[in-house]
């Protein structure tokens, strides 16, 4: 059976800064280890058939230099591809443009490493406000549908149970657990530690649509 808190716990989170042309960045980094070959896992990440199974639809022209639209919320253009190890591509939502980074990388023969970096500049209050886990818990619900189509036992969470999931009170508590760590990740990066508890806090509030204490 899948559980979806022993998934949020498998997943690793650092925060850190990248200079851009454009200044300095914060960086949001996301990884988990899958029992998959890093073929299967690059193809489950880029190709248009697999990716709606768990995460959204998309379309567009998925090559380096094209463009890509995911139904109903970011799109961008593919800047570099070397697969089957790492593609990077512009990640562009309302006004905002940011950056994704993805790696696939082996460990053993039937075992592969994914890490993602979210790359943005973040205004300095949004960023006080919410934390790493703005952008992280909606990641680490990508994860956990990519971790659920790669088990492929048919126990996990599809996109078309996803809105039914997230509010449910098991949705409630992984998003609640995921913005947890997230703050735990920003603390560990050097954040303030009441500072960084106080935007997961936030963060969950705004994820879970339940009010702040």
């Amino acid at each position: 059976m899948f559980d979806a808190t022993e998934q949020i716990n498998a997943v690793q989170r650092t925060v850190g800064s990248r200079t851009l042309e454009a200044g300095e960045a914060r960086v949001t980094t996301i990884s988990q280890t899958y029992q998959a070959t890093v073929e299967d896992l690059w193809d489950a990440c880029t190709s248009a058939e697999r990716i709606p199974r768990w995460f959204l639809p998309i379309s567009g022209d998925l090559r380096l230099g094209g463009t890509y639209q995911l139904q109903g919320n970011a799109h961008g253009t593919i800047e570099t591809c070397e697969p089957p190890h790492r593609f990077t591509a512009t990640w562009e939502y309302g006004d905002e443009v940011s950056w994704i980074e993805v790696r696939v990388t082996a460990v053993g023969d039937e075992r592969a490493r994914l890490d993602l970096d979210h790359i943005a500049h973040v205004d300095q209050d949004r960023w006080a406000q919410f934390g790493p886990g703005a952008v992280g818990v909606g990641w680490d619900l990508g994860l956990l549908g990519l971790a659920s189509h790669l088990a492929g036992d048919g126990s996990g969470i599809t996109p078309d149970q996803a809105a039914e999931w997230t509010a449910s009170p098991e949705g409630r508590r992984a998003m609640e657990l995921s913005s947890h760590l997230w703050g735990e990740a920003s603390i560990a990066a050097g954040t303030d530690a009441d500072e960084a508890k106080a935007a997961a806090e936030r963060t969950t509030a705004f994820y879970t649509g339940t009010p702040e204490l």
